[in-house]
């Protein structure tokens, strides 16, 4: 199981436990943390035992069951339900994933659900990603030009060029691989994280930036991006597919070439 930022000399203890409804016979049990700091108590686990005959697929589809039916104290983000929005990402079963794409019958046995690891909680499942996004401001996602537009259309790219941004592209900012990231654990506020350089390369290899020198020079910095030691942890529990570990590399290189 992965790590969690809990407060000083907090323990996570074992909470309620909420029976199936009389009569259910398709059940499954899911270990869900709970945790509210302005409560002032130490973190918990609560268990619910859910119908699945009356439930969806999906591991966010019980989790808005146990909400709408049988605790409406439970805290978590949603939003789109199809794995595009990243609202949802969320640790289950020891695995950084979205809670959206996750199917309850590929988890085994009791469905064990904890927010993002090492990171401060707000609430129950709710992550603060404050710094993650102020991380993601900071490399500056968006095209710098210097030279103006065409006059009578867009700036154009090659397909070749287009296709070396389409998967940068599809990452959705839904942190699972940063917090997955044991040098992001331990120097998460200099350390930019996989998502966040995955982001920054999408730029610098975009064919109408023209931004390149000055992106690598804010990133040339020894915590910013080279804190990455290859753990690859980012690439595997990237729920979209991508590769960020594979795109720090190539940063890396081009910090390399850069300097003969």
């Amino acid at each position: 199981m992965a790590q969690f930022r809990l407060p000083a000399n907090s323990r996570i203890s074992r909470g309620k436990h909420h029976p199936a409804p009389e009569g259910a016979k398709n059940t499954r049990r899911f270990a869900v943390y709970r945790y509210s700091p302005e409560a002032g108590e130490n973190p918990r686990v609560d268990t619910y035992e859910v119908d699945l005959d009356s439930c969806g697929p999906m591991v966010l589809d019980a989790l808005i069951k146990i909400k709408n039916d049988i605790d409406s104290t439970l805290t978590f983000r949603r939003s789109c339900r199809e794995g595009i929005c990243g609202s949802c990402a969320m640790n289950i079963d020891g695995t950084n994933t979205l809670a959206c794409t996750q199917a309850i019958e590929d988890v085994k046995g009791e469905v064990k659900v904890y927010p993002l690891p090492h990171m401060p909680v707000i609430k129950d499942l709710v992550p603060d990603l404050t710094n993650f996004y102020a991380q993601y401001a900071s490399i500056k996602p968006w095209l710098q030009a210097k030279t103006p537009p065409p006059p009578d259309g867009e700036r154009l790219q090659s397909r070749e060029d287009q296709a070396k941004i389409n998967e940068p592209s599809a990452c959705i900012l839904c942190a699972c691989c940063s917090t997955a990231c044991p040098s992001y654990w331990w120097n998460g506020d200099r350390y930019l994280g996989p998502a966040v350089l995955l982001a920054a390369y999408r730029w610098l290899v975009d064919s109408r930036d023209e931004a390149a020198g000055e992106r690598l020079d804010q990133l040339e910095d020894p915590f910013r991006l080279y804190r990455c030691h290859t753990i690859m942890n980012c690439t595997r529990t990237c729920p979209k597919g991508l590769n960020p570990a594979k795109a720090i590399g190539e940063i890396k290189k081009m910090m390399a070439e850069r300097r003969h």
